[in-house]
């Protein structure tokens, strides 16, 4: 237990309070780079989906659209938390959006949307980031 004294006020702190202040930190989300490689393949997805059929705008086109804007999007909100387990929670929906994205491109694919160059490029991309995710979220916790 430690006694804190501010103007003129005093309060205890206990030790699960404390190890609650040290997990907290200002997190710039733009400075990390799996949220700019993941801000990179949106706007990968979104040029590719501008080719696809009219007639799947509500449907893959959207789909796509919202699960790789989904990953930067959890990876920013998780930096605006205020612990490094409610952080980690955005990054493992970040992993779920990666996982969706992948076979979203797979089906893209054999409905003949994109090319075998194009999946494979962007695949190999969500996989990275994906890794990367996995890599950090395990520092956190």
């Amino acid at each position: 237990m430690l006694l804190v004294n501010y103007c003129s006020i005093s309060f205890q702190l206990k030790a699960h309070h404390i190890l609650y202040l040290k997990n907290t930190t200002m997190r710039d989300f733009k400075k990390l780079q799996v949220w700019q490689k993941s801000h990179l393949l949106t706007l990968e997805i979104y040029k590719t989906t501008t080719l696809f059929p009219k007639d799947e705008l509500f449907g893959l086109i959207s789909q796509m659209r919202r699960s790789s804007s989904s990953i930067p999007t959890n990876i920013a909100e998780g930096c605006g938390r205020e612990s490094n387990i409610e952080f980690n929670r955005f990054l493992t929906i970040a992993k779920g959006s990666a996982s969706e994205l992948e076979y979203q491109l797979l089906l893209a694919k054999d409905l003949n949307y994109i090319s075998i160059q194009s999946h494979d490029f962007l695949n190999d991309k969500v996989n990275e980031i994906r890794k990367m995710l996995y890599g950090y979220g395990s520092k956190l916790v």
